[in-house]
Order: structure tokens, then sequence, then C-alpha cells
């Protein structure tokens, strides 16, 4: 007698859904991780806030001078206080963050554009292209980098635009060193050798190997030279060669706060010279936190 066997089918189990290594997670990681770098970025998203609102909700209009509440230490109504014309110094610094921080990212994105892209390809072709972008590179650092961002700004004249082309200028031979070197070390790797068997040109090679893979380091200079970047603006500025007053820019202000300290008015140079200090802080941090962000070995 044959014995009736009943065959069900088999559950079927959900595969588990695979992790999601967003960028956003991994943003999100990379903060929790270090206490620093969040920091960093905390201090970052202020310092873009107060750039992007700040012109718009201070308690008092940084260009109006008011003789009667000139040099009044700080108070209620003046939180840092006035200067010799009785301008806001409170906001005057806030309204400063958009100018500073404009010429920080400008400067930057074009001297990554010129200077990143320059040494990739001197790194990557080396022959002729190598030693154009080397000349280039060892021109400029013949000359001390803030005498030479002066006299292109004096050459030019002290606008916003010659300040961000003048930054630029002076960190190209930075840019060009580190991308020229990562690029030199991973022209041979194992992983350009397979894209070039697999039919990819140059130029794909360059944007889609080799430059993901230097980009950390790269994220590294960048953090570092916004830091910079600022502070060149506002040496230039100090100087008289920078942004021309009245426009509210921390250089100027710490400038015109200095004759002052010695008859008492210290706050004048002090909450711009403030609000300087913390950006450079904030910026220098950022490099590691950056630099784990985009680090493709990183997103696991």
């Amino acid at each position: 007698m044959s014995e009736n066997i009943s065959t069900a089918a088999p559950a079927v189990v959900a595969a588990p859904k695979p992790e999601n290594n967003s960028i956003f997670r991994h943003a999100r990681y990379v903060v929790a991780e270090n206490p620093v770098t969040g920091l960093a970025f905390g201090l970052f998203i202020l310092i873009a806030l107060c750039a992007l609102v700040g012109p718009y909700i201070v308690p008092h209009d940084p260009l109006a001078s008011d003789t009667t509440a000139t040099l009044q230490a700080p108070s209620l109504r003046h939180w840092f206080g006035t200067d010799q014309l009785g301008r806001d110094i409170f906001s005057r610094v806030i309204v400063a963050t958009r100018l500073d921080f404009i010429i920080a990212i400008a400067s930057v994105a074009l001297v990554f554009a010129l200077g990143g892209f320059a040494g990739i390809a001197s790194g990557f072709f080396g022959g002729w292209t190598d030693r154009i972008v080397g000349r280039i590179s060892d021109t400029i650092m013949a000359f001390p980098l803030f005498v030479l961002a002066m006299g292109i700004v004096a050459a030019l004249g002290n606008t916003v635009t010659n300040i961000v082309i003048a930054t630029a200028i002076v960190n190209f031979p930075l840019y060009v060193r580190v991308a020229r070197a990562e690029a030199n070390i991973r022209r041979e790797a194992g992983f350009v050798q397979a894209a070039r068997l697999s039919g990819n040109g140059d130029m794909r090679i360059l944007l889609a190997h080799i430059l993901p893979n230097i980009m950390p380091i790269m994220m590294v200079q960048i953090s570092l030279t916004m830091g910079y970047a600022i502070l060149n603006a506002a040496g230039l500025s100090f100087i008289g060669l920078g942004v021309r007053p009245p426009t509210p820019e921390w250089g100027i202000m710490v400038a015109e706060g200095a004759a002052n300290i010695i008859s008492g008015e210290w706050w004048i140079a002090l909450f711009p010279g403030a609000a300087l200090m913390v950006a450079v802080f904030c910026f220098n941090l950022l490099g590691d936190g950056l630099r784990d962000l985009v680090d493709p070995q990183r997103r696991t």
C-alpha cells in the first residue's frame, strides 16, 4: 500500500533588506563617531546660517551711524557694543559673515578647479604637462605668498573678485603638489589598469577613478585653505588692500578697533577677531570629517 505523502510548498522567507549605505547615513555616522568632528560641523552650520539669513535678522542697520551712541560698551541694547561711529558691532559682525564666507568658498572652488585638476593631469600624464605645471607652481612659490597676494590686489584693484583671484593664485601650488603626488602614486594602480583594459579613456579614468580616490586628502586641503582664505582676506583688509569701508568685514573691523584698544575700547576689535578665530578654527577641524565623508573605503 502506497503511502500518501503530502508535499507542502516551502514557506517563502523574505530576504533581509540590504543596509542603506546612503550618504546621509554615512554622514551621520562620521559626525557621531568623533565629537570634535560634530563640533566642527555644528560650527560650520552656524556660520552658514549667519551668512544666509544673518543680514535679514540683525537688530540694527550695520551701516547706520549714531553719534549719540559712540563707543558704548556691550549692553542689552548693543550686545557687542558700538564703534567710534556709533554702529552696532554685533550687526556688523553677523553681516560680515556672508562676505568672508563667500570669499572662502569662491576662492577654494576656483583653486580646486585650477590647481586640483592641473595637479591630477601633471601626475597622471607626466612629460611636458608635468613640466609646465611644475614651472608655474615654482614661479608662484618663489614669492612670499601674502606679499604676492598684496601685489595682485594692488595691481588689479581691491575688489572682492580680485581678492578671490589673488587667494586662489597663492594657493595654486599647494593643490598642485597634493594632487600631483596622489595621482602619480595611483596612475599604475591595479584599478587604473583594469579601467584602461576595459576601454576607458584617459579623461574618464581621471574623473571617475583617480579623482574619487584622491578626494579624501584633497578635502583636508580644502578645509585648511578655507581658513587661510578668510585670514588672507582679513589681512588684506587690515592693511587697507581688502574690502573697502564701510562694508562690514572682519579684517576691517579689527583694524578699526586696534587704535581704540589702548584707550580702553577693547570690544571693537575683540568680537570681530573672535568671529575670525572661530571660523578658522572650524575650518581647520572640518578636514578630518570631510575626509572620512568622501573616502570610498569608509563607506562600508
